[in-house]
C-alpha cells in the first residue's frame, strides 16, 4: 500500500523544497516537488529528484566506523561515543578546550544542525570557524551597506521593468527563480545578464554583457559614471545615502571609456545598464560566486551603491538582492554559550590555520554537515591538517574525502530522514522537515549523538528534548506572537511574518547613521605576476549534476574543463589535458565551447580528491577584502596536452 508524505530539503540550496515522497512498504519508491509549495510548485531539481539513488546506495553507512590499526573498523555505538568522550576529556583536561576544534559546515542547513554548537559551547567553549567560504564577502559588503541582509519577497520581482541577473546563473543555482523571472517578463519586464561565463541564462535575456572575470566594479563604476553624467540618479539619493559625494568623486575617477575598458565591455554595456538602472523599477540579483574573488566585498558594495543612487531602494520591482534571512524567524539562542570562543579558524584558511597553531595546537576536530578536504581551498593543506591530528570526528552518510580521513565516522540521517525546521536563502517561506521514513538502523541523528554523548563528559541532561521539542523552542518564540505554531509549520508552508515584502521601504537603514553607507574606495590595482604563465582563471563552477560534493550520481573519469576552441593549446575537443596550477595539477578531459571567453577555465565544483576531480586541490587559500570569504576564483591555471603514451584513463 503507497502512502503520501512531505518533507523539505535541506541541503545547501537556496530553494528549500518542499518534497512529496510517495513511500511503500516502508520504502520510497518516488520523489516528486509539492504542487500545493508557492516556490516548490510541483517541481525538483535533477539533483533531489534522483535522490533515491543515495538515499538506497551500497555505500551508505548504517554503523560507527572506529581506525583500529590504521583502517576504519565498525564498531557499536556505545563503543564510539565511549572513545569520543574519552579522548575530548584528555585532550580538554591536557591542553584546554581551545585545542579542540568543531567546524560545522551547509551539509544540512536544518536549524538543529546547531546542537552541536550547543554541545560544544557547553563542553568548551572550544575553537569555532570564523568567516564563511561562499558567502563571506557579500555578507559583510551588505551589512556594511545596508545594516541588513535580506532581500524583497521573491514575486515582487514581477513589479519589475528591468531585472539584472549579476553574475547568477539561475537554471542552476535557483531554478525556482525561474518561473518567476518569467512571469516578470510576460508582464513586460526585460531581464539583463551580466557574467564572465557563458550559460543558460542567456536565454532569457534581452541582452548579454560578458565582462572579464572580476571587471564586476569597473563596470559598476562606469553605470554611476553614467547615471551621474546623465542625471539619472535619482535626486532624493542624498537624503538617504551617507557619502554620496566620496561615491560620485569614486565613479569619475575614469571616463566610462575607461571603466569599460577595464571590464572588457562596450560602452554600450555601461549606457545600456544605467538607462535600465534609471527606468524604475529595477531589481539588482546578485551572483553568489562575484563574491568570491579577493576584491568580492568591494563588487557587491559597488552594486548595492548602483540600487541605491539609482533610486532602486525600497521600491516595489527594485532592491539588491543578496540573499534571504533564512534564520531570521528562528530563535537559535540556545545553542550559545555564556562565553566566547577561546579562539577561531578561518574558514577558507583552514588547512594552513589548523597545521599553524600552538599553545596549543589544534589536536581534535570535530566536523559536522560539512566534507572540508572537497569544499575548501588547497585541499591537500585541509587533509594533511586532518590526517595529522590526534583525533577526528565525522558525522556523515558516506565516506567523504574528509570521513577517509578520520579516526571516528558517526553514521546521520539524510534529507529524507530529517526531523528539522528550516528558512530559506532564495525565499521568505518557512519549512518543517519530517521523516518520510526512519532511518536505517544503526543511523542517528546530530541530535540523538549529541544526547548520547553529553553525559559521557559530565554534561548530564543539558540538551535533552525530543526533536520536536527542540523545534518548538527554536520556532515559537518569534512566530508565536503572530499566531504561528509548530502545528501551523507542519500543516502548510508559512512567509516568514518578519520579512517585509519591499525591504527599506521607509528608507531607513539599521545602520549608524540610518542611511545607506556607500562605497568610497575601490580595490587596490595589482599586477597579476602569473598571468603570463597561467593565462587562463579557473572558476569552478556549481553544476545541475551535484550539491557541492553530493553528486547525484557517482562520477566516471576525470572532470571536465571547458575552455574556449582558441586557448585549448592544441588539445582536441574530448581529449585529455592537464590543468596545472601553481599548487596542483589535475587529469581532465578538454571541452571546447567559442561561447566562453579567452581567459577562463571552467571546472565542476565539489569533485572528490579521491577520484582525481577536486578543483580545490589546485586553488590557493585565500581570503577576501572583507568578511574572510574564500577567494576560489582567483586561481590562475593553463592547459597542458598529455603525451599520447600517457592517454590513459586515471584508475577508479
Amino acid at each position: 500500500m503507497q502512502e503520501i508524505r512531505k518533507t523539505v530539503c535541506n541541503r545547501d540550496c537556496p530553494d528549500a523544497c518542499s518534497i512529496v515522497a510517495t513511500v511503500e512498504d516502508g520504502r520510497v519508491v518516488r520523489l516528486a516537488g509539492d504542487p500545493g509549495h508557492p516556490i516548490t510548485r510541483g517541481f525538483l531539481c535533477y539533483r533531489t529528484s534522483r535522490f533515491l539513488e543515495t538515499q538506497y546506495s551500497p555505500e551508505r553507512l548504517t554503523t560507527p566506523l572506529l581506525r583500529k590499526g590504521g583502517e576504519l573498523t565498525p564498531v557499536s555505538w556505545d563503543e564510539a561515543l565511549d572513545t569520543a568522550a574519552e579522548r575530548l576529556l584528555a585532550i580538554r583536561r591536557e591542553s584546554g578546550p581551545a585545542a579542540i576544534f568543531h567546524y560545522r559546515s551547509g551539509g544540512s542547513l536544518g536549524m538543529l544542525t546547531g546542537i552541536a554548537d550547543a554541545f560544544f559551547a557547553r563542553f568548551g567553549p572550544v575553537t569555532v570557524k570564523r568567516g564563511d567560504i561562499c558567502s563571506g564577502a557579500g555578507d559583510a559588503a551588505q551589512l556594511a551597506d545596508f545594516g541588513e541582509e535580506d532581500s524583497h519577497d521573491l514575486a515582487d520581482l514581477k513589479n519589475a521593468r528591468h531585472i539584472l541577473l549579476w553574475g547568477k546563473n539561475v537554471f542552476t543555482s535557483s531554478p525556482h527563480t525561474l518561473p518567476v523571472l518569467r512571469e516578470a517578463r510576460a508582464r513586460g519586464a526585460e531581464l539583463v545578464l551580466v557574467d564572465p561565463v557563458h550559460h543558460r541564462t542567456a536565454s532569457l535575456c534581452a541582452a548579454f554583457y560578458q565582462p572579464r572575470p572580476g571587471g564586476d566594479f569597473a563596470l559598476a563604476m562606469a553605470v554611476a559614471r553614467v547615471l551621474f553624467d546623465e542625471g539619472w540618479a535619482d535626486p532624493r539619493a542624498a537624503d538617504y545615502c551617507d557619502h554620496l559625494d566620496a561615491f560620485r568623486a569614486l565613479a569619475r575617477r575614469r571616463s566610462v571609456a575607461a571603466w569599460c575598458s577595464d571590464a572588457d565591455v562596450p560602452e554600450r554595456a555601461a549606457l545600456d545598464l544605467a538607462r535600465r538602472l534609471a527606468d524604475r523599477p529595477a531589481a539588482i540579483l546578485v551572483g553568489w560566486g562575484m563574491g568570491r574573488r579577493t576584491t568580492g566585498g568591494a563588487i557587491v558594495r559597488a552594486l548595492d551603491a548602483l540600487a541605491a543612487v539609482s533610486g532602486n531602494l525600497g521600491i516595489r520591482g527594485g532592491g539588491v538582492s543578496f540573499y534571504f534571512k533564512r534564520r531570521g524567524a528562528f530563535d537559535v539562542s540556545a545553542f550559545g554559550g555564556d562565553r566566547p570562543a577561546p579562539r577561531t579558524v578561518c574558514e577558507p584558511l583552514f588547512g594552513q590555520e589548523v597545521l599553524r597553531m600552538s599553545d596549543p595546537p589544534i589536536r581534535a576536530v570535530w566536523v559536522t554537515a560539512g566534507n572540508p578536504v572537497a569544499m575548501l581551498p588547497e585541499s591537500g593543506a585541509v587533509a594533511e591538517a586532518l590526517a595529522t591530528r590526534e583525533l577526528v570526528v565525522v558525522a556523515d552518510s558516506f565516506l567523504t574525502d574528509t570521513a577517509r580521513l578520520a579516526h571516528l565516522v558517526l553514521p546521520t540521517r539524510t534529507l529524507l530522514e530529517a526531523d528539522d525546521v528550516l528558512g530559506a536563502y532564495g525565499h521568505h517561506y518557512l519549512g518543517v522537515a519530517t521523516p518520510v521514513v526512519p532511518p536505517p538502523d544503526g543511523v542517528k541523528s546530530d541530535l540523538e549523538i549529541m544526547q548520547a554523548l553529553a553525559p559521557r563528559v559530565g554534561l548530564g541532561g543539558a540538551l535533552d528534548g525530543s526533536a520536536r521539542d527542540w523545534k518548538r523552542r527554536i520556532a515559537e518564540p518569534r512566530l508565536a506572537p503572530f499566531g504561528i505554531t509548530l502545528e501551523a509549520l507542519e500543516r502548510e508552508p508559512v512567509r516568514n511574518p518578519l520579512a517585509p515584502e519591499v525591504l527599506f521601504e521607509d528608507r531607513k537603514f539599521p545602520t549608524p547613521s540610518g542611511r545607506v553607507n556607500l562605497i568610497t574606495e575601490g580595490p587596490e590595482e595589482r599586477e597579476d605576476p602569473d598571468a603570463r604563465e597561467f593565462p587562463l582563471l579557473l572558476m569552478a563552477l556549481s553544476t545541475e549534476k551535484s550539491q557541492s560534493s553530493q553528486w547525484a550520481r557517482p562520477q566516471q573519469g576525470p572532470a571536465v574543463v571547458t575552455v574556449h576552441p582558441d586557448v585549448a593549446g592544441g588539445v582536441a575537443d574530448g581529449g585529455l589535458c592537464r590543468i596545472v596550477s601553481r599548487v596542483g595539477a589535475m587529469t581532465a578531459r578538454l571541452r571546447h565551447d567559442p561561447a566562453q571567453r579567452r581567459d577562463v577555465a571552467l571546472l565542476p565544483k565539489g569533485g572528490h580528491l579521491r577520484d582525481g576531480r577536486c578543483a580545490n586541490a589546485l586553488i590557493r587559500a585565500r581570503t577576501t577584502d572583507i568578511g574572510e570569504g574564500g577567494a576560489l576564483y582567483e586561481e590562475r591555471v593553463r592547459i597542458e596536452p598529455i603525451a599520447p603514451a600517457d592517454l590513459r584513463e586515471p584508475p577508479p
